[in-house]
């Protein structure tokens, strides 16, 4: 293998990779980083898999000869990220050798490898039509919910991201057990027309959900963030494998097993009281009343005067000192006094986008629910803290 590539390319592609590398590897070959230069295409491509989540990625290179090898992913990435941008990088290993020596401008590095055919293969599942997917509506969705899904390991399903497809919309939605957010896209999907027909006979919500790992999640939003492209993403889909292909990227991960809880019942289907209000100030009050709030036990108690037009926060810290902040309010139904982990309602209020949001409530018991004014698609669901009145 020989090829010249672009520092900066390289580095940057390294580091998006290397997030799929084990940190703690069951096989050595699962610490490095695998790479495959095709004369052919006259590109190098780069992948990082842990068998759970896999990412691989493409840059342009002048291949002299096709090739391919396995590199220590962390030493590969410092030594390239600190060699000058101003210098090409040539890449050379000789055919049957697994020592690579890496040339810039202001030196050459040896660095042994691992064989190539050691690495396992990214399953690439390309069998049958894909759903595509906007990547405005996808990034939109995932930053929604990402957040709400646990990080409790024992509850397996709840670690994830439920992403269910239905007619042209797309549905988000992720619970830890404590909370619960949800965001409908409409024609978030390009679908084929036997898709299309399966969806409007009401086959896609079985047909089409998927529970992904959080992390994997993570990964793709972060990769899609950056991007310069408007090209959609193609999902497909297996028993137990879910990959994303998107321009010259792929990322690849295990789906979570299990039937995912029935939310959609969990939610109110009306409310006696709501409290409507500028989403900013809510925050504003609700961080600066959290400092003492964080002194005890993370409560802060929303209460409501109808007459008045007002919203109250406090927070009582035990030994501590108390505090308390008032917001107009649009209050509809009788006074209110309800409690909750302000961590979990500044999480909602921050993800977020409108100017105006409502907090509907039946009982300081009952969940209680955050939405965006000018957003109907988007639900915030939140389990109040009972309190000693």
């Amino acid at each position: 293998m020989k090829l010249v590539c672009s520092q900066s390319e390289l580095s940057t592609s390294l580091q998006l990779v290397s997030r799929a590398v084990a940190s703690r590897p069951t096989h050595p070959v699962l610490a490095n980083v695998l790479l495959t230069a095709d004369a052919g295409t006259g590109r190098l491509s780069l992948t990082g898999f842990d068998l759970s989540l896999g990412i691989q990625t493409s840059l342009p290179a002048a291949v002299e000869t096709s090739g391919a090898i396995t590199l220590p992913s962390r030493l590969f990435g410092e030594i390239v990220s600190r060699l000058s941008p101003e210098s090409p990088i040539t890449l050379s290993c000789e055919e049957g050798q697994e020592q690579v020596e890496l040339t810039s401008l202001s030196g050459s590095y040896q660095m042994r490898g691992l064989s190539a055919e050691d690495f396992p293969d990214l399953p690439l599942l390309q069998t049958g039509a894909p759903i595509r997917l906007n990547v405005d509506a996808l990034v939109k969705g995932l930053r929604a919910t990402l957040f709400a899904s646990s990080g409790d390991e024992a509850k397996q399903l709840l670690t994830g991201v439920h992403l269910g497809l239905e007619a042209r919309g797309l549905e988000c939605a992720a619970t830890d057990g404590h909370r619960l957010s949800v965001l409908r896209l409409d024609n978030a999907a390009q679908l084929t027309d036997s898709q299309a027909a399966d969806a409007s006979a009401g086959e896609a919500s079985e047909s089409f959900a998927v529970t992904v790992p959080a992390r994997s999640l993570r990964e793709l939003e972060r990769l899609l963030s950056g991007r310069q492209s408007q090209e959609p993403v193609s999902l497909y889909y297996d028993r137990g494998q879910v990959v994303f292909l998107w321009a010259d990227q792929v990322l690849t991960s295990r789906s979570l097993d299990g039937t995912y809880p029935n939310y959609g019942q969990l939610i109110p289907t009306s409310f006696s009281r709501s409290l409507e209000v500028d989403r900013r100030g809510f925050i504003t009050a609700l961080e600066r009343v959290a400092v003492l709030a964080d002194q005890h036990n993370n409560v802060v108690k929303i209460s409501s005067d109808p007459a008045a037009g007002r919203l109250q926060i406090s927070a009582d810290a035990q030994d501590v000192g108390s505090g308390a902040e008032e917001l107009a309010a649009v209050v509809n139904g009788e006074a209110i006094a309800i409690a909750f982990n302000v961590r979990y309602v500044l999480e909602g209020l921050k993800a977020m986008a409108a100017d105006r949001v409502e907090l509907r409530c039946n009982a300081p018991t009952t969940p209680a629910v955050l939405v965006p004014v000018e957003d109907p698609g988007y639900t915030y669901l939140v389990m109040p803290v009972q309190i000693r009145s």
